[in-house]
């Protein structure tokens, strides 16, 4: 990846990652609504990319395809943002499910139910589960998702810094403990949907297959897992740094 003077070949660089672009472009797309273009996610993305080059002279060594893939999916959600995709009224309803799933475990001690959730929201099953199709893509999980809006990734602060405050490490490794408790405490089967989309990287569809619902109902338990990992954060330690971010 180097030219003749030594200098990296950015040309190279851009060509051998473009690919990367679009397995991220085309991974975001299984959870956002059809109105958004998958070619907008890529030519965000490629943006993103150009900066991580750019960034990667100052030495990030083998660490540069990782540090690659955070900076193209960070530009992409910037774009989604910037673009303000989803109405206020399904930011409402989602804040309004957080809230209530929030209330609910607090009173029961364990995940509620889509009925109990249901009933907590005033409506019945089936608007509630369409409320959740509808805000489908609201906020796309990952740890890098939960900081503050304008925030440095992890990756960012911690790859490139090599004087972060100790402080700052645990703040966000006490995040990371809330999502992986969070996930632990899901229901099975949404447990299950998680580990084949994030581990398995199966698409909607294929999850769909294998556990013996249609894609739209994937895409609800998605969203409503979303909606659980969120409600714990904010309610958790690190609620003070995550709340700023809704």
């Amino acid at each position: 990846m180097y030219n003749a003077a030594g200098q990296i070949n950015k040309d190279q660089l851009v060509q051998r990652f473009a690919p990367l672009v679009k397995r991220i472009a085309y991974h975001l797309m299984a959870r956002l609504p059809s109105s958004v273009q998958v070619d907008d996610l890529v030519q965000n993305g490629m943006m993103g990319l150009l900066d991580a080059i750019n960034r990667f002279e100052a030495g990030m060594g083998a660490q540069f395809e990782t540090y690659a893939a955070q900076r193209v999916r960070g530009a992409m959600l910037d774009g989604l943002r910037e673009n303000d995709w989803l109405p206020r009224s399904l930011r409402r309803d989602f804040r309004r499910i957080e809230v209530a799933i929030s209330q609910l475990e607090q009173e029961h001690g364990r995940a509620p139910s889509e009925q109990e959730l249901a009933v907590a929201l005033d409506m019945t099953l089936a608007d509630y589960q369409k409320m959740l199709q509808d805000a489908r893509g609201h906020q796309l999980i990952s740890f890098e998702d939960l900081v503050e809006d304008g925030d440095e990734d992890f990756l960012e602060r911690h790859l490139t810094d090599h004087t972060s405050e100790p402080s700052k490490i645990l703040e966000d490794e006490g995040l990371r403990q809330l999502l992986v408790a969070g996930i632990e405490a899901l229901p099975e089967r949404e447990k299950l949907m998680m580990a084949l989309y994030y581990e398995q990287d199966l698409n909607l569809r294929e999850i769909g297959e294998v556990m013996g619902v249609t894609e739209s109902r994937v895409c609800q338990l998605h969203t409503q897992v979303v909606a659980r990992l969120r409600a714990r954060i904010f309610a958790g330690p690190g609620a003070k740094k995550a709340k700023r971010n809704g």
